[in-house]
């Protein structure tokens, strides 16, 4: 066994134990070293954001002091949801190792799949408002210095 991948278990079986949420436990990994972890933290926190991805991508950026985790692998116990994997790529993290799939998930009551499908056509519950507004926002946010894209 792939010694990240049992630290990503280890993390999730944590959170299991402690009622924090599902088997969900992620490390985050730059130079052979372990930069940050996470486990699901839903039901503790009350907070849908909470998955072990989001965590350990908090924990990594705090210990490093950064947003962009480039250079950083990512070893989840499942296949990031639409949500997480947003998140990864916005951090940079340039490969992402997973152990159980989609379908996997779905056996154990987690609806992923749900939403990949609905990300294929997210017009149905998206619609743009106040185009012009926002716009306007934008370009006050290009006249600032030292905007990063971010």
């Amino acid at each position: 066994m792939n010694p990240f991948m049992a630290e990503a278990i280890e993390e999730a079986r944590k959170g299991i134990c402690a009622h924090h949420g599902g088997p969900f436990g992620a490390v985050i990994v730059k130079g052979g070293k372990v930069v940050g972890r996470g486990h699901n933290r839903v039901l503790l926190n009350n907070d849908a954001t909470c998955h072990g991805e989001m965590e350990a991508i908090r924990d990594a950026s705090k210990a490093l002091g950064t947003f962009d985790l480039s250079g950083c692998e990512i070893y989840t116990t499942g296949e990031p949801c639409p949500m997480c994997l947003g998140a990864i790529l916005w951090a940079n993290i340039s490969k992402i190792y997973y152990g159980c799939n989609t379908v996997d998930t779905d056996g154990i009551g987690f609806r992923d799949e749900r939403f990949y499908t609905l990300f294929q056509d997210h017009k149905s519950v998206c619609q743009e408002l106040d185009r012009e507004a926002c716009l306007k926002l934008y370009e006050e946010y290009l006249s600032l210095d030292g905007n990063q894209g971010y």
